[in-house]
């Protein structure tokens, strides 16, 4: 296994990888569509080993200094201080931490809008538990979902099209996202859609997600939705309360949320399409604190999770229903919050094609591999409602490691992904 704490291996000297010493370097004079991509594909991957070691050390800083949703400062400031030295000139957003930045024309020559490249940057409330010399340097707070490694990827590739632009081969201009607040409800996709126009003029994007199942040197893509709505549930149940000798008297709290619990999912399996994917799950119910009496009130927690987006739409009205019945008999008051999170990533068929070409012209052609849908949730999925686009699964293990994952405090990436990402999307979006 990689040791993390050790200076990272040469992309040269990764056999995952396949070489590009037999391209030509550059554009060919009069070749066809092929030499072109091949040509651009050596220079980009020429370009990414040359900030390989900058970029690993980029993301051991950003990993050291996590920050929660929406205070991102320093790592906006980092990524904004880099993209200034290559001669960009990035945008801070007004929410307060996060930024984008253009690089190259508005439009291509066929009156093509810009490619957007997305990165989040925010870390999770959780205690690193790695051992990683770089380990996080905040108590309680942790990159355990690999954003320091999205982020970098989303920096790196956007120094290599600056310099494609500088060399005059970029044909179309990029727009790189670096999004606060991926981890919380409502995300920073949400603020960047909603109280922004930096949409604007964007029509396809594109994104890398770490997935510690697939090894590094592989990109794992799937047309149509790749990750699941999600949803928060709240049910509130109230009555007066009373003496558990007596419970014909009032309305038994307690026992109106057992069938709650148990009742609502089995009403979404009835009223909803199997193939959905329709999961409510409770994580939470605080009631009472004594055995012999009935509280007045009771609250319930949960996620209501679909991977079909028609069954989003319809699934948190029926969980009202569902539960405003379900109590009915019992003589509590009861009220429903759902709270729409993110609908499930919806990748557009032209989109993930034209990723999965580009992982095969810059990292080799067995790099791509079929990835499951995902039940997890993921706010990427607020901009492919606007513009089309695609999200993939970037390998981040070392082949014959553990296999990690995410969300948990000893999360270790292999950093050889990192350039593995930075040459997958600066090769979308060149092509």
């Amino acid at each position: 296994m990689v040791n993390p704490t050790q200076p990272p291996v040469s992309l040269a000297d990764f056999d995952l990888i396949v070489s590009n010493d037999e391209m030509p370097v550059g554009d060919v004079p009069g070749g066809n569509a092929t030499d072109v991509v091949a040509g651009l594909a050596a220079r980009v991957g020429e370009l990414t080993e040359q900030l390989e070691d900058e970029l690993v050390a980029f993301r051991r800083d950003v990993h050291a200094h996590p920050e929660l949703s929406r205070k991102e400062v320093r790592t906006t400031q980092a990524v904004a201080d880099r993209l200034r030295a290559a001669g960009l000139e990035p945008r801070l957003l007004p929410i307060g931490s996060g930024l984008v930045c253009d690089i190259g024309p508005d439009h291509g020559p066929d009156g093509e809008g810009r490619v957007g490249l997305r990165a989040d940057l925010d870390a999770l409330p959780l205690q690193e538990t790695s051992g990683v010399e770089f380990a996080s340097t905040q108590p309680g707070v942790a990159h355990a979902c690999g954003h320091d490694v999205h982020t970098t990827v989303v920096l790196g590739a956007g120094l290599v099209l600056a310099r494609l632009h500088e060399e005059g081969r970029l044909r179309r201009g990029v727009r790189l996202f670096f999004q606060p607040a991926e981890e919380v409800f409502p995300g920073g996709a949400e603020d960047i859609i909603n109280r922004t126009s930096e949409l604007d003029g964007v029509d396809r994007i594109a994104a890398l997600h770490c997935d510690p199942k697939f090894d590094v040197g592989h990109v794992g893509t799937r047309i149509g939705p790749i990750t699941s709505a999600s949803d928060s549930v709240i049910v509130t149940i109230t009555s007066p309360g009373g003496h558990t000798s007596r419970p014909h008297l009032t309305g038994d709290v307690v026992f109106a949320l057992g069938q709650v619990i148990t009742q609502t999912p089995a009403v979404l399996g009835r009223r909803l399409d199997p193939r959905s994917g329709v999961n409510l799950t409770w994580g939470a119910v605080q009631a009472g604190s004594t055995p012999n009496a009935i509280p007045s009130t009771g609250v319930l927690k949960g996620t209501l999770r679909c991977l079909d987006v028609r069954a989003w739409e319809k699934a948190g009205e029926i969980v009202r229903e569902a539960v405003e019945q379900v109590v009915a008999p019992y003589q509590v008051n009861v009220s429903v919050t759902v709270t729409h999170g993110v609908p499930p990533v919806e990748n557009q068929t032209e989109a993930t094609c034209d990723l999965e070409d580009a992982v095969r012209d810059a990292v080799g052609p067995d790099a791509v591999q079929l990835t499951e849908q995902s039940m997890g949730g993921e706010d990427f999925a607020w901009y492919l409602r606007k513009v089309p686009g695609t999200m993939a699964r970037l390998g981040v293990r070392t082949p014959g490691g553990r296999t990690y994952d995410l969300h948990q405090g000893d999360l270790v990436v292999d950093e050889r992904a990192i350039g593995v990402g930075v040459r997958t999307l600066a090769q979308f979006a060149v092509r």
